[in-house]
């Protein structure tokens, strides 16, 4: 059953206080390789953070509480981990309680940790929760093959805990050097998330090991608390240095094996973007070249710790990572790769899906069959099996964004549309304790110009017909969608739009869903070919309704399209006349390595594109209202950008405004942020607009 949320409310509180609707919400959702339950996360209410983890009959649909965390720490929660904060921050985990946890392929047992304790729960059995000994700052826990032992990183180093007790595997690290975790670029841009594995036989772990010595320091504070230190990060900026990762197979009695994976002496490979180890499998890695056009899949030999070349993926741009690939099929290799226009499933260099259906990620392999996410058109992704034959067979479609999890023949599907969101395994809908929105957004869809840009636009409810300011609401970079037929995207851009703007989004060259040229357009130029679009959606729209009123039009974005907010106004004044940009990246210079080079190439070899894409170099252009926000804390897009961006605008005399949230990271969870800044961007517009509030309350 729904919970209400308590009135008074307001949309941009009860945003702020359901973690943008995502409490109460089944999540993290694994299925057992046998088909024999399910495993998800969820918290109790619509605004509780605290999630809890669950088992479902996939038979019955009965579902089962596993783990409470609130029996298993008494008292108030404890201090995060330091390791374990950044690991949220780089997944963007906005949640408390459980907020992730690793098991057995039959899901029969797991392993989670809570205030940095270990705790291991048997599902299939007792049922039993038993909290095993540790240091008391465990971080990303990995249950081993056996069921009973835990790998867990701690101070830097690998440690195991089972009924022998708790011990060091590896460690020795140093400030600079760190064993088990995976470095900053990999889980932030390439979904790397973890830097160990156990074997499938739970003879070895394989370990990463961080070398950070030669990656800059940079220096994050909170000046609002004098008594706290600045913390240090290590941040390769692009066209810096990475830190150096290596590899080893680690014995249980600590011995090591050494394997050589970037390509022999100073080696070719700069990135290991994956690792799979799998019982019937290959130790499998995935490596990337500095310039990402060479993608390599390697097979390690765990004797010798020897690693052999299997397959090479080049292209002139870059070769993209896909979620679920590569992978093993019957001792097939199954790649996802862009052939032509497309991006295709391919099996040991053949392509195996159609063209004109793009894959976004493989699922896993089941009925004969790979499951996979895939679009025919951007706006919705759908569920596909793809057989070996190259057959394709729809497995959950008809609109929207879904997703799936599958093992023994059993799926769990999720699919986010504009009723909302929902989670079915076997036809049994799982329980959701989400709190329906106060808004409900109205988006109408539209594919505009030659380009056929696919964007939405909002109106008020109730709109009368009359002229409206027009605010842009984009994203509009790689690796991200707004226009998408899913109510999440539009919910914000919908209170807004009730505000009295005509609300536009546009996806524009670059972001995913259209093919390998359409994200390639933007190869040197993330700033040309990305405004244009978003002008020409806003002529396009404004040609065809008369309720956009192009004499007032603003634009407003976070992250990405918080540089495109930035941009549009110092570039194009005569169609941008306000804008508020979030975290915006200013100087790509000062961007990370794997995401910046990517697109750009290395500062050293292409300074021309970073010269077109600094903010900084058209300060002097500024003649409209901005409004610069960004969190002191944040680690991803640091604050020097917005500092820099202020800096260049105050030499050249262009007045402007800068909000410094301290102590808020990119992610801005905190509840009171959250909420006030939606006030605060509205209150903005409206004055930078000439706005009449006519008299009344709209906010509420």
């Amino acid at each position: 059953m729904t919970r209400l949320p308590a009135a008074p409310d307001s949309f941009p509180r009860q945003q702020a206080r359901t973690r943008r609707f995502t409490c109460g919400e089944p999540r993290t959702v694994s299925v057992a390789d046998d088909g024999s339950r399910v495993l998800f996360l969820r918290s109790g209410a619509g605004d509780d953070p605290v999630n809890a983890l669950w088992s479902l009959d996939p038979v019955s649909g009965a579902e089962r509480l596993v783990a409470d965390p609130s029996p298993l720490v008494s008292g108030d929660p404890g201090e995060v981990p330091a390791a374990e904060q950044v690991r949220r921050e780089r997944t963007r985990e906005v949640g408390a309680g459980i907020v992730a946890y690793d098991a057995l392929p039959d899901l029969s047992r797991v392993c989670f940790v809570l205030d940095g304790r270990v705790f291991l729960a048997d599902v299939a059995g007792s049922g039993r929760v038993a909290e095993l000994s540790s240091t008391g700052s465990a971080f990303d826990p990995r249950i081993a093959p056996g069921g009973t032992s835990v790998a867990y990183v701690s101070g830097g180093g690998i440690r195991t805990t089972g009924p022998a007790g708790d011990h060091p595997l590896i460690g020795g690290a140093t400030d600079t050097v760190s064993w088990g975790s995976a470095e900053f670029v990999a889980a932030e841009e390439m979904g790397r998330t973890r830097g160990h594995w156990w074997s499938p036989d739970g003879g070895h772990v394989l370990a990463a090991r961080v070398d950070v010595t030669a990656v800059a320091e940079w220096w994050i504070s909170s000046p609002v608390d004098q008594a706290a230190p600045p913390r240090a990060i290590r941040y390769p900026a692009a066209g810096s240095a990475n830190a150096e990762v290596g590899l080893a197979l680690i014995a249980m009695d600590g011995t090591a094996v050494d394997v050589d994976w970037r390509g022999g002496g100073e080696g070719e490979f700069e990135y290991l973007a994956g690792v799979r180890w799998v019982a019937g499998e290959p130790l499998t890695l995935v490596a990337q070249t500095r310039d990402q056009r060479t993608l390599a899949v390697l097979t390690v030999d765990q004797a010798t710790g020897a690693a052999t070349e299997r397959y090479r993926i080049s292209d002139d741009h870059w070769v993209g990572l896909v979620p679920g690939a590569p992978r093993w099929w019957d001792g097939s290799l199954l790649t996802v790769e862009d052939r032509g226009d497309t991006r295709r499933l391919v099996l040991d260099g053949e392509p195996l899906s159609p063209d004109g259906l793009q894959v976004r990620s493989v699922v896993g392999i089941d009925g004969g069959g790979v499951l996979v996410r895939a679009s025919s058109d951007p706006v919705d992704v759908d569920v596909v099996r793809v057989g070996r034959d190259g057959s394709v067979g729809t497995v959950s479609g008809g609109g929207g964004v879904r997703s799936a999890v599958v093992g023994g023949g059993v799926i769990a599907v999720s699919v986010a549309d504009m009723d909302g969101t929902s989670l079915t395994v076997s036809g049994h809908p799982v329980t959701s304790h989400a709190e329906e929105p106060l808004v409900s957004p109205t988006p109408a869809f539209h594919v505009l110009g030659g380009r056929g840009i696919r964007a939405a636009v909002l109106f008020p409810a109730g709109n009368d017909g009359s002229h409206l300011p027009v605010l842009l609401d984009p994203y509009g970079g790689p690796h991200a969608q707004r226009v998408q037929r899913a109510r999440g995207q539009f919910l914000a851009s919908q209170w807004f739009a009730d505000q009295g703007f005509a609300v536009v989004v546009a996806d524009g060259r670059g972001t995913p869903g259209r093919g390998p040229a359409w994200e390639r357009d933007v190869w040197g130029d993330l700033a040309g070919p990305v405004l244009e679009d978003q002008v020409d959606a806003l002529h396009a729209l404004a040609a065809d309704d008369d309720r956009l009123d192009l004499g007032r039009v603003a634009i407003r974005g976070w992250s990405f399209g918080g540089y495109l907010a930035a941009l549009a106004v110092l570039r194009r004044p005569d169609v941008f006349h306000a804008a508020v940009a979030g975290a915006p990246v200013t100087d790509w210079r000062l961007y990370d390595t794997h995401y910046t080079e990517r697109y750009l190439g290395h500062p050293d070899a292409h300074p021309e594109a970073y010269e077109r894409t600094d903010l900084c170099v058209d300060a002097a252009s500024l003649t409209r209202p901005l409004l610069l926000i960004h969190g002191l804390a944040d680690d991803n897009v640091v604050v020097a950008h917005t500092l820099a961006l202020s800096r260049a605008l105050l030499e050249a005399g262009r007045p402007h405004s800068v909000l410094p949230l301290s102590g808020v990271t990119h992610m801005t969870p905190r509840e009171e942020v959250a909420e006030n800044l939606l006030l605060v961007q509205l209150d903005f517009l409206r004055q930078a607009l000439g706005i009449d509030r006519g008299g009344h309350d709209a906010v509420d």
